[in-house]
């Protein structure tokens, strides 16, 4: 057991202090918050944020200039050996400077000095568990991540970007088929001229107010809109494909297999419709996914997935793998959902795979097949042949119309000193 340092003083050498601020300014900080701000020599923050600190705080005052994260350590570096505070909204440990500031200086050298936060101000005026409120941040994001956390019943609270989200909020919830959802704005909270404003997705036709906000929701599902789940195997029709797409039932034991955790990447090879790889970053806002998709018409249709269900930031590849495969990034996980017969296609993507690395491809044709029945002699794993049939009309009976079974191969990559077969020995 070791012992843990005490946080780090203002006045010791090297100590970079974030100080949260509320929009209640000076007068909502507590004693600690103003001594650090009155004994700093640099004064960094937002032009609003400096605005709230009276001229009595004499550290020289810089704001901060656009984009704002490259200008970090620079700005830092400049202002090196003097006592430095930077002002942030809020908790700055709370989709705020704090994270950037600990990844310039390491913790060890960060003093932060939190207010409270813009949700749990919110969550306080609405009598919401902060808990067990979804949070998305539309703050230097795409709101197309509102999308999926959309569920019936379920609370949500978007951190603004300015005085135009609420209306943003409310047409994507008008196009996802949530316009019955109760909205509240809630601007400049903490502040006395603190103001909420309340309607419906639907009906939300307020002007934009205060650039300082946050969107309280209530999801409401319209009738008709399809129901869709938080665990893999959503329904077909909640995607635009041309046919390329792997079907609900085998997309969900596709998922198990590849096992999704939080931060992980993905390589989806032969994207199609992008199924694979828009549920697999559903499972954790943390985890990602590139699509490697030949034709552009599909690539630009995985984009349109992508968006409408609530993961803008999946990267398509548009060109042909293994080739395309060339630079980038190492994977956790690679899905092989087309081009298995192309020359070096496996051996690629088990290369580029570190140990621990899992491997899932599915195939429906004997040539394909016949490739992962060798990867499977050659390094184990599972392979398995999933069939579905379905219930379907004959005469005025019913029956079962038996889809094509897929044949699925997963492995994971074990440890050099495990592995027994050269992988290059197969195409």
């Amino acid at each position: 057991m070791t012992s843990v340092p005490p946080a780090p003083s203002a006045s010791a050498p090297g100590i970079v202090t974030a100080v949260g601020i509320g929009a209640d300014g000076w007068a909502g900080l507590p004693e600690t918050s103003r001594a650090a701000l009155a004994g700093a020599e640099v004064l960094i923050g937002g032009a609003r944020q400096l605005e709230l600190v009276p001229e009595s705080c004499a550290g020289e005052r810089v704001a901060w200039p656009s984009p704002l994260r490259p200008a970090v350590a620079g700005l830092l570096a400049a202002h090196a050996g003097r006592r430095i505070a930077v002002l942030a909204s809020g908790d700055p440990m709370f989709h705020g400077i704090g994270r950037a500031l600990a990844e310039e200086v390491g913790a060890e050298r960060l003093r932060v000095l939190p207010h409270p936060s813009s949700v749990s101000l919110a969550c306080a005026r609405l009598g919401w568990p902060v808990e067990e409120t979804e949070i998305v941040s539309a703050v230097g994001r795409p709101l197309a991540r509102l999308a999926a956390v959309l569920h019936d019943g379920r609370r949500v609270l978007v951190l603004s970007a300015g005085a135009a989200t609420p209306g943003e909020v409310a047409g994507l919830l008008r196009e996802r088929g949530f316009g019955a959802s109760p909205m509240r704005v809630l601007a400049r909270l903490g502040a006395p001229d603190e103001t909420v404003t309340a309607g419906t997705a639907e009906g939300w036709d307020a002007p934009p107010g205060a650039a300082l906000n946050i969107v309280a929701v209530e999801c409401r599902r319209d009738p008709g809109t399809p129901r869709l789940g938080a665990v893999p195997g959503l329904p077909d029709e909640a995607y635009e494909h041309d046919g390329q797409l792997t079907k609900r039932y085998v997309r969900a034991a596709t998922l198990a297999a590849l096992a999704p955790a939080p931060g992980e990447l993905l390589w989806d090879i032969g994207g199609g419709s992008g199924s694979i790889a828009v549920e697999w970053m559903r499972a954790h806002p943390s985890c990602r996914a590139l699509s490697v998709e030949r034709d552009p018409v599909r690539a630009a249709r995985i984009g349109g997935n992508a968006e409408r269900l609530g993961v803008p930031a999946l990267d398509v590849v548009t060109g042909r793998a293994p080739a395309a495969l060339a630079g980038l990034p190492v994977p956790d996980a690679v899905f092989i959902g087309g081009g298995l017969t192309a020359p070096g296609m496996v051996g690629a993507c088990w290369d580029a795979l570190p140990p621990g690395g899992r491997l899932v491809a599915n195939t429906v044709t004997l040539e394909s097949e016949a490739v992962l029945t060798e990867w499977y002699r050659r390094h184990g794993g599972e392979l398995v042949r999933l069939a579905v049939a379905h219930a379907v009309p004959v005469g005025g009976f019913t029956g079962w119309r038996q889809a094509m079974p897929v044949t699925q191969w997963s492995v994971t990559k074990p440890s050099p000193s495990l592995a027994h077969v050269p992988s290059g020995e197969i195409a």
